[in-house]
């Protein structure tokens, strides 16, 4: 009696173990890559008027790096203490949102 015991508790163990479903769990990865004809400029050739806008809206500001693209709008990389980040300007000054 014993022995039919342990083999129904096998078998029963055994198809629990089968029955169970495992998730599959499905990530997808999308990679976008912009390219941006932004080519380096000297900071001498960066128009006025950006120099000046960028002194009102942050005046600790330090500009490190210049790029212009095709459409004369440009790139900066600029400094504020111990941040680092990009800003964009058209031409005359106003931000441009990238």
């Amino acid at each position: 009696m014993k022995k039919l015991f342990l083999s129904a508790a096998i078998v029963l163990g055994s198809l629990t173990s089968f029955a169970s479903t495992t998730s599959a769990i499905n990530t997808n990865v999308k990679v976008v890559s912009i390219v941006d004809d932004y080519t380096e400029i000297k900071l001498e050739e960066l128009p006025a008027a950006i120099s000046e806008s960028l002194k009102k809206a942050y005046p600790e500001a330090v500009i490190t790096k210049a790029y212009k693209n095709e459409k004369a709008q440009y790139k900066l990389d600029v400094t504020v203490g111990d941040k680092v980040g990009n800003l964009f300007a058209n031409a005359d000054g106003t931000w441009i949102k990238q």
